[in-house]
């Protein structure tokens, strides 16, 4: 039993690495997704899988206004409200894969992006938890992408 599923991980793992060419091949041959996949991984805490993985299910990048693109992947704050009574903000909807995504590379660049470590910390500061303050680095990342995308030049650290 256990050589059988040894044996089923070695196929998958030779699986993954083919994807994994295919995918490299289609993106370094085409100018266009080699770009923009440059453009994106210059963002400290974003990778080439984030970059690919943007590449693919968000599209619209760099084409909507920063509220739009939140929205759409799931990380604009919604408030439940009815009357006077207020509830707290939540995300919700939009593209998992996507949130998914931002949120890893928002854990990453909480740490090693200076702009980002930054506004996270002074969230901390002010009281907000962990995850409240990693999903607005992650929202922050992600209007930082689209504006980079948008006006086509690199991160530059400020």
């Amino acid at each position: 039993m256990r050589k059988s599923i040894e044996r089923l991980l070695k196929a998958l793992e030779r699986e993954l690495g083919t994807i994994d060419h295919d995918i490299d091949g289609a993106v370094r041959g085409s100018p266009l997704w080699r770009e923009t996949e440059d453009l994106l991984a210059s963002v400290p805490g974003i990778g080439s899988i984030i970059a690919r993985t943007l590449l693919a299910e968000l599209p619209e990048l760099g084409r909507l206004d920063h509220k739009k693109i939140a929205a759409l992947a799931g990380l604009a704050p919604y408030t439940r409200q009815s009357g006077l009574w207020k509830g707290k903000a939540r995300i919700g909807g939009g593209r998992a894969v996507v949130r998914t995504a931002l949120f890893i590379g928002a854990q990453v660049a909480k740490r090693w992006n200076p702009p980002l470590k930054t506004f996270y910390e002074r969230l901390i500061a002010a009281g907000k938890t962990k995850m409240v303050a990693t999903i607005a680095v992650a929202r922050k990342l992600l209007v930082i992408l689209n504006a980079i995308l948008r006006d086509r030049t690199p991160w530059q650290n400020a």
